[in-house]
This record gives C-alpha cells, structure tokens and sequence, in this order.
C-alpha cells in the first residue's frame, strides 16, 4: 500500500468531524435543500392556514345545526317549545291543564288511602252497573224469557246497540290511547268489555245509550225515570272519582252514547228481522242445550 494512502487514513480518522456524531455538519448541501424544502412547504402550508380561520367557523356552524337537528328529533314533542304559538293552541293547552289539575282533584275514591277511601266500594259497585258485559249479559237472559213479538223487538235492538256501543268506544279507545289522570290499573270486565283507556268514557256513553233507549221504549213512572237519568248522570261522575276518567273523556261520553241512540233508531230493525234473528240464534244453541 502506498504510504500517502496509509497517511490519508490516519488523518481521517484522527479528524473529529468524521465522528458518526458530527456527520451532519459535514453536509452543508443536504440541509441547505432540506431548508428549501421547508421553506417550499411553508409557503404551500400559508395557504391553508389561512385559509383554516375562515372554514373553522363555518364547520362549527354546521356542527351546532346538526346538534340542534339531533337534539330536537331525540326529545319528544311535549318537550319542545313552539315559538310564537297560536290563540287556538294556547286555549287548547290552557283547557286540558284545567282538565287534567280538576280531574286528579276529584280522583278521591281512586285508592283506598284516598280521602274518600271508605266509599270506594259502594263507588265500585255502582260502576260495576255500568259494564257492558253485565248488560249482554242481562239482555241475553231477558231475551230467552220473552214471550212476546214486542218485547223480543226492543231487546234485540238492544242488544245490538250494546254491541255498537262496545266496539265503537273500543276503536276510539285504541285510536287515542289517552291514559286516566290516575295510575288505575283496570280490572278484569274493563279488559273483557276492552276499556282500557281513558277517552271516551265507555261507561258513560253506555248509560246514556241505555237510558234514553228505556225511556222512549218502555213505559215507566215517573220515579224511575228521574232514577235512570240519575243513574246515569251518576255512572259518569263514578269513573272520575275512581280516577279513571277525565272530565272530558266523561262529556265525551255522554255525547256518544246519544248519538249511539240516534243511530239505532235509525237503522230500527222490524218485528220480522228480529224474529229471524232469534230463530237463527236458536237453531245454532240448541244442540247445546239438549
């Protein structure tokens, strides 16, 4: 090997500046070009940040009307305020607070720690009157002893409109799903008779039907005819102090079962269908019977 090749060497690696940790400096070219490429991508980094202000607001804009949107579809409909409400949507809030506040006042016989919790049962027993499978029930049995054309008349279309009246309250029922002013569980004729809501009242408008269907078809004294009306004035008023009526639901009620009593007049059926009627009831239940 030559000797200023081996010299070469020696001083190489006696020079400092060849240390792994000094290499850098001995690249002047390499970080003059890596300068240049930060200062390139500064100036195309300028831009954006300039422009990051500008399009940071409208993003939170964006952001806070979708959390509007999310948050207005997530709470129910009772929860959000309208703004600037009508006079019509004011009184209509204002009668079914008075509604629901009167209502709940005179729930007193809903429980027996009630304040009127020692009459609750006479209270039960006479809206127990007002069931429509009682009612069924009683046509049915006057309707196989009766031996008269007239009298198998008038308990026939009876009995029909007790069936009117169950199915007709039972799909309003079950259209509107309004619940009791009161946690009032029903009982086992509310759920056979499919009263299991509040609006209408079904007993309500099954005593108002009853009632004035008895008094234009019967002959009554007087006495019991004030009794009836009475009766069903009092089977309205029961299903509120068992806290499972509104006022309303019970009003309602009462303008139902009258127009249940027009409809049946109506559409009267004769003598004749209604003997056909029984003879076709009669033929399929007698071999029961036998």
């Amino acid at each position: 090997m030559p000797a200023h090749q081996s010299r070469s060497r020696t001083r190489d690696r006696n020079n400092v500046l060849n240390r792994p940790e000094f290499i850098s400096l001995n690249q002047p070219l390499a970080r003059s070009s890596s300068r240049r490429h930060s200062a390139q991508a500064g100036q195309f980094k300028q831009p954006q940040s300039q422009q990051e202000p500008q399009q940071q607001p409208q993003q939170q804009q964006n952001g806070n009307t979708r959390d509007r949107k999310d948050s207005a579809q997530q709470q129910p409909e009772e929860d959000c305020m309208q703004l600037n409400p009508s006079f019509k949507g004011i009184a209509y809030n204002s009668l079914l607070a008075i509604d629901i506040c009167m209502s709940k006042r005179m729930g007193v016989c809903a429980y027996k720690t009630s304040s009127w919790g020692s009459v609750r049962s006479m209270v039960t027993l006479l809206a127990m009157t007002g069931h429509g499978v009682v009612w069924i029930g009683v046509t049915l049995i006057c309707l196989t002893r009766s031996s008269t054309l007239a009298g198998q008349e008038v308990l026939v279309n009876l009995l029909l409109a007790l069936i009117l009246d169950i199915m007709t309250v039972a799909g309003v029922q079950k259209l509107m799903k309004r619940k009791g002013p009161l946690e009032v569980s029903p009982g086992f004729l509310d759920y056979v008779s499919m009263d299991m809501y509040a609006f209408p009242a079904a007993h309500a408008s099954r005593a108002t039907m009853v009632s004035k269907f008895l008094l234009n078809h019967l002959v009554l004294a007087v006495p019991l005819r004030i009794l009836l009306v009475l009766w069903a004035f009092l089977m309205g008023i029961s299903r509120i102090l068992q806290g499972r009526h509104h006022i309303t639901d019970v009003m309602c009620g009462f303008a139902l079962g009258f127009l249940h009593y027009k409809l049946v007049e109506m559409v009267w059926l004769s003598s004749n269908t209604c003997q056909t009627l029984i003879s076709i009831w009669t033929f399929s239940w007698t071999p029961f019977f036998n």
